[in-house]
């Protein structure tokens, strides 16, 4: 992937896998350049390899699959466990070469206690996907739960993510990166991307707006929402930094826009925000593409 016309970071956005023939061709006209195909729980049924070669005929170059997901428990779930195993097999039908998800989670035990199922369930998909060429990385959000509670997701705090790299050593495993579920946990996602750079393999673009005044004023445990899922461009981050912290890094890859949050650019302003944030990232990533002039 070059830089020359930004082809090093590409701005797309989400689309559900069972759909993606119908409502693709129906946004790719807005200049997204790539998009993750995502899955509820399980997959589709049919031939997926047979999916991503019409996928990839369809977009006929106009854009890339950058990656497929699959957000389901598969630790205690077995059937999204196959359907992971499944997923990482065809990923490359589609042109992509990471498959995202949630680390699942062993529910009413804490964190900790889901690692001997997790290494069990990881270790041999981490095989699996080391033997297809392709990643895996795991969402960082916590799905409503916490470290004692998990639900769905264990893969939502660094000292997760330290004990899940720990227990399947290597480099297949790495993060679905967004600063919106650090936010929601009052973290500074700019320090901890700096960190984590070289285990990110995907983005979302997913930001969040906090309310400050409502902290700083009534607390965690007054019943009142603080913090909102937000569209970049309408957040508080500075996408600019954060494609800054990917650059300096060498890193590589595509950011996604994760829709169907905002508060306010939602129901008929959906794709309305979507655009406006692609337009928002690309001018974060740099604007428009200018090529340096040939000196002799």
């Amino acid at each position: 992937m070059s830089r020359e016309n930004h082809q090093d970071i590409l701005i797309g956005t989400l689309a559900s896998m069972d759909k993606a023939l119908t409502y693709l061709p129906q946004i790719v006209q807005h200049g997204f350049e790539s998009f993750q195909l995502t899955n509820w729980q399980y997959l589709p049924e049919g031939d997926l390899d047979e999916l991503g070669k019409q996928v990839q005929d369809m977009l006929a170059g106009r854009a890339v699959i950058s990656s497929v997901g699959l957000y389901g428990n598969p630790l205690t779930d077995d059937r999204t466990a196959k359907d992971w195993e499944r997923l990482i097999r065809s990923a490359k039908s589609f042109g992509a070469e990471v498959v995202c998800g949630f680390a699942g989670a062993v529910e009413g035990k804490p964190v900790d206690e889901s690692m001997p199922r997790f290494i069990e369930v990881f270790g041999n998909l981490a095989k699996v996907a080391e033997d297809c060429g392709v990643k895996i990385a795991f969402e960082n959000c916590d799905m409503g739960g916490s470290w004692e509670l998990p639900k769905w997701n264990i893969a939502h705090s660094p000292r997760a993510w330290e004990m899940m790299f720990d227990a399947v050593p290597g480099e297949t495993l790495g993060l679905e990166w967004e600063p919106c579920h650090q936010m929601v946990s009052l973290i500074d996602p700019l320090p901890q991307l700096k960190k984590w750079v070289d285990r990110v393999y995907h983005i979302h673009g997913k930001d969040a707006s906090i309310e400050w005044d409502v902290l700083k004023r009534e607390g965690l445990r007054c019943g009142k929402w603080f913090v909102w899922h937000r569209t970049p461009g309408f957040g508080d981050t500075n996408w600019t930094d954060v494609i800054s912290i990917l650059r300096k890094a060498g890193w590589k890859g595509a950011i996604d826009i994760e829709g169907w949050h905002d508060p306010v650019y939602k129901d008929d302003l959906e794709m309305t925000g979507q655009v406006h944030s692609l337009n928002y990232l690309r001018n974060c990533r740099g604007g428009t593409y200018i090529p340096n002039p040939k000196v002799d």
